[in-house]
């Protein structure tokens, strides 16, 4: 076996730094357990019924914090399909064009039949050379993980993890979750707190924990709020963190909100069509992560693009001729429900009907 070199060693290292965030707060989540539940609650609470509250109240939050954050993690990020990736010929003819047209052509032949709509920003096929793959809609390559992720965000080092496709939904939930934590700390550890200041708690350890807890709880609580705020506002207009920072390049140009099909259809595509799951980081959300549906889908790419991303088809949909590209069953029944999704269970039949006449019908926007 050949020994191992210093670039296997570095990475082996990297490897074992990156966990350190990941410690860090499991370490700070089991002190938290134990100056709340047992310093708190059980040492310094005299009312019975206050106590029992209270755990009961804590261990919910804590089960569901731990819970999100577990999925968030181990959940593996999803890369692209096979059908995304070159044969060995393709991979031949690109080594031997050089860049430049003819490269591009041989990415288009391959291209031809995958449902991509996305385009780099001199409107060439977005390929990635690392992974030798023909990028699907809203993937990234990503530095630390060294692959494609499907509709990535962001590689979150708190969680060692890159937030994509297969566990945003978690993502989301455990800063809720942890928000909610916080807060539930906070607000009942505040007038043992006040206590603390003056005088009121007798002189042992739990006092020292209960003020540590607090100032914690607060400090978090301010951070997550904004983070939870702001991705609640990326869920809402059918964005990514890197999709707000570029906005998406299509083959009419640049659009901001290329994938936002209206706040009830956005929030399915994350969360998934069935309420009862919506809350609990099992994996519900719409699609295979590698095709979304969006509002410039179906325009005619030799026709100018209409203003403020309207789509013309919706006057005319005799006179268009749709893309050969399918969209997958799940998505592209989102663009054929101009409803909410509470009717969407009285009529199945409307999404089969879509598949054969996409035609796009978006709900106004707030």
């Amino acid at each position: 076996m050949a020994p191992s070199g210093p670039g296997s060693v570095r990475r082996r290292c990297r490897r074992v730094l990156y966990w350190i965030p990941v410690v860090f707060i499991s370490l700070l989540l089991g002190w938290s357990y134990y100056a709340y539940a047992i310093q708190l609650c059980i040492v310094s609470m005299e009312n019975i019924g206050e106590q029992v509250m209270c755990l009961i109240a804590y261990h919910l939050l804590f089960a569901m914090f731990i819970w999100s954050y577990w999925k968030t993690i181990f959940t593996l990020p999803m890369n692209p399909s096979k059908e995304f990736h070159l044969s060995y010929a393709e991979k031949e003819l690109l080594e031997r064009e050089p860049r430049g047209e003819a490269h591009q052509e041989v990415l288009r032949r391959a291209a031809k039949d995958l449902p991509i709509y996305t385009r780099t920003m001199s409107g060439a096929i977005r390929y990635c050379d690392r992974c030798q793959l023909i990028k699907p809609d809203r993937c990234h390559h990503c530095s630390v993980c060294d692959k494609c992720i499907l509709k990535m965000d962001h590689h979150c080092p708190w969680v060692n993890n890159c937030v994509g496709f297969s566990n945003y939904k978690f993502f989301l939930l455990f800063l809720a979750y942890s928000l909610l934590y916080c807060l539930f700390i906070a607000a009942t550890d505040l007038q043992y707190f006040i206590k603390f200041w003056t005088n009121g708690l007798p002189d042992t350890q739990a006092k020292f924990h209960i003020m540590f807890l607090f100032f914690a709880a607060a400090m978090f609580s301010v951070s997550l709020s904004s983070l939870f705020g702001y991705h609640c506002w990326l869920v809402s207009k059918n964005k990514s963190t890197l999709e707000a920072f570029r906005s998406p390049v299509f083959r009419q140009g640049t659009d901001k909100n290329g994938f936002s099909l209206g706040f009830s259809k956005n929030m399915r595509q994350v969360f998934g069509d069935e309420k009862k799951y919506w809350l609990l980081p099992i994996f519900s959300s719409l699609g295979d992560g590698c095709s979304f549906p969006t509002c410039l889908v179906n325009q005619d790419p030799e026709q100018p693009p209409t203003p403020a991303g309207l789509n013309s088809t919706a006057k005319n949909p005799e006179s268009h001729q749709f893309p050969a590209k399918p969209l997958r069953e799940s998505q592209s029944h989102l663009l054929t429900e101009s409803h909410s999704w509470t009717d969407s269970s009285t009529n199945p039949g409307k999404g089969k009907a879509g598949m054969s006449n996409p035609a796009l019908t978006m709900e106004n926007e707030t």
